[in-house]
């Protein structure tokens, strides 16, 4: 419902109309100058002021009043051109109605052009000089010298933005486009001058000319990957900064004295091609069913919860041990997926009978199990704790959901199940064995619950991760500290790892879908060198490695090692039908074996029996290569290579 304008708001609308009817006065008179000079003066001389009424009347529908001039747009004059034509259209048809006489054939025309020009000039020269644009004297001559890098699009935003400072803080000595196609154009008075692929070659003719800029603004969202990485490379070698704005839609608030540039996400360097999903595949194996995820507060589960969301299940059980955590998904979803039944359940995936009865009462039919411990050093420290979340809590949620009826348990393995040099890994490697004798047995019988798992390696930004750790460093000035600088890792975004996750759900759903036992293992690239992160982040933060920020190696800790494998030697990878997914042959272990196994190592945690504990888990882990000190690690890893 519309409001009465105020006072103040009426006497402005008052001015526009009062301004637009004397532009039209002007209009009518110089169009009948244009139509027949030999006789300019309008007859009836009344006819002018016919013209003013005319667009007052016209202006109400079009609300050419409520224009604020100093904000005019394109969408603004195509009204504004709109109400000329149909103001010449309705003042020559009145002419006609009156029997008078047209100056000549063309008036029509001429008066649609002359009003044309009469409304739309003044209000185009009220913005130039209200709001100047960038290259106007209000750059500072000191100011930081600057190239915006984006789209035609992203470059009129951020300088139209730039313009509202009575401060600029940047000077900006020109453009670079996204494509070479627009080379050589030109935005708000400033030359493309090539494209991103070139920047070496920019950069290089700026140097002779001793003009190089001290910063890249990257206006445009879609750099991202290899074309991303090759720019910050080139930037880097001319010791030029590099940084990104923020949302374009919301750039630069009236009360801030300088545009907030933001450091780029690391995420966005990461070159992962798009995989093309079976969204259909994993509707149908989502939706109206009812849906568990335990560790639902941590990275992944939160992810899972998220995208499970999404495909229009019954309900979602989220399950996790930590109640801020928990609170933090459960409220997200609320707000974004209100339609989605939900429950929020703190619960400890080690306590099989609270498992059993949560089981019984919500009868899950598909599980996603993402609940452990993850961090290396803490498990290490914490042998026993480990074994019972990552192992018995397996067992404990797998046997929960199978006696429950569920149809599929998706285990949320990690690359450091491989060949693993600490608890952490050969406990993951302990619960993959128990849910391959799962889901081997479930191929004997139909109606069992099959077990797929899931490996991957590390993902960016996730809980404990190293990319929160060298952000924190960074914003505390330094140092950044690595391990070693040979370490490796491989890394994927959560969003990227849990659609895949999703995917091979699916297809491990599948009747004869994957051998007896296998393993997902998701398409992880090339590994990344830590150190490299490193200083990558550190460029990303408009710093220089070394110089401005220190890097510093502390040493391997317990249980690490230098690069860590998605494949065990005798699980030869296989290429899958799904692009981003690749499958291990199983190593396979009797169930009844492995779970007597467990019932050992659930009875020397009760003890309290570290010792005894981990010799079961290096038993059934026989690939288990403990590296205790740290320093083990350095020397397994260098020998493997």
């Amino acid at each position: 419902m519309n409001q009465l304008p105020t006072p103040r708001q009426a006497a402005r609308y008052g001015v526009n109309i009062a301004l637009d009817g004397g532009f039209a006065i002007i209009a009518v008179l110089a169009a009948f100058w244009l139509a027949n000079p030999a006789r300019p003066w309008p007859h009836p001389v009344e006819l002018p002021l016919a013209g003013a009424a005319v667009i007052w009347l016209i202006g109400i529908p079009f609300g050419l009043s409520r224009l604020h001039w100093r904000f005019t747009s394109l969408p603004d004059l195509a009204w504004v051109g709109g109400a000329s034509i149909v103001t010449a259209l309705l003042l020559t048809l009145l002419m006609f109605g009156a029997n008078l006489p047209l100056p000549s054939p063309s008036f029509p025309v001429c008066l649609a052009l002359c009003l044309i020009v009469g409304l739309t000039t003044p209000r185009l020269l009220y913005r130039l000089q209200r709001q100047p644009g960038p290259t106007s004297a209000q750059a500072d001559p000191a100011g930081t010298q600057a190239i915006l890098v984006g789209t035609g699009e992203s470059f009129e935003m951020f300088l139209s933005a730039l313009a509202r400072f009575d401060a600029n803080p940047y000077r900006i000595i020109g453009l670079m486009a996204l494509s070479s196609r627009h080379t050589g154009r030109r935005v708000h008075g400033h030359d493309i001058m090539g494209a991103v692929a070139e920047a070496d070659q920019a950069f290089a003719r700026l140097r002779t000319h001793a003009s190089l800029p001290d910063l890249l603004i990257i206006t445009s969202p879609e750099l991202t990957g290899d074309p991303l990485a090759a720019l910050l490379a080139a930037a880097d070698r001319y010791n030029i900064r590099v940084l990104r704005t923020p949302n374009l839609t919301a750039l630069a608030p009236a009360d801030s004295e300088a545009l907030q540039l933001q450091p780029i996400a690391i995420e966005d360097l990461l070159n992962r091609r798009q995989v093309n999903l079976d969204c259909q595949g994993m509707a149908a194996l989502i939706r109206n069913r009812r849906v568990l995820v335990t560790g639902a507060g941590g990275s992944i589960g939160s992810e899972l919860a998220r995208q499970v969301a999404g495909f229009a299940p019954a309900e979602i059980m989220l399950l996790d041990n930590g109640e801020y955590a928990l609170w933090q998904i459960d409220l997200e979803l609320g707000e974004t997926r209100p339609e989605t039944r939900r429950r929020a359940v703190i619960a400890d995936v080690r306590d099989a009978g609270r498992m059993r009865s949560l089981c019984a009462e919500f009868c899950p039919e598909l599980v996603f199990h993402a609940a452990a411990l993850k961090h290396v050093p803490i498990v290490e420290a914490n042998p026993l704790e480990g074994l019972q979340t990552n192992v018995l809590g397996t067992r404990a949620v797998a046997d929960a959901a199978r006696l429950a009826g569920a149809e599929l348990m998706v285990l949320i393995s990690t690359d450091k199940a491989v060949n693993p040099s600490s608890v952490m890994g050969a406990s993951k490697r302990l619960a993959e064995m128990y849910c391959q004798g799962l889901d081997v047995a479930s191929r004997r019988f139909p109606a069992e619950m099959r077990c797929v798992t899931v490996r991957f390696g590390n993902v960016l930004g996730s809980t404990g991760s190293v990319v929160p750790l060298f952000s924190r460093q960074l914003a505390q000035g330094g140092p950044l500290t690595v391990t070693h600088p040979e370490m490796s890792r491989y890394f994927m975004t959560v969003r990227e790892a849990v659609s895949l996750v999703l995917q091979a759900s699916y297809v491990g759903a599948g009747e004869d879908a994957i051998p007896d036992g296998g393993i997902f293992v998701l398409d992880m690239r090339e590994p990344i060198k830590i150190v490299d992160l490193a200083r990558q982040m550190i460029r990303l933060a408009g710093l220089r490695p070394d110089i401005d920020i220190a890097i510093e190696f502390t040493g391997l800790r317990p249980g690490e090692k230098l690069y860590e494998e998605l494949f065990h030697g005798s699980e030869a990878p296989a290429p899958t039908a799904h692009p981003g997914l690749l499958m291990a042959r199983p190593r396979t272990a009797d169930l009844r074996l492995v779970g007597n196994a467990l019932d050992e190592i659930e009875h020397a945690a009760a003890a309290g029996d570290v010792t005894a504990a981990l010799r079961i888990l290096a038993r059934m882990v026989p690939e288990f290569d403990h590296n205790v000190t740290g320093e083990a690690g350095l020397a397994v890893s260098a020998g493997a290579r």
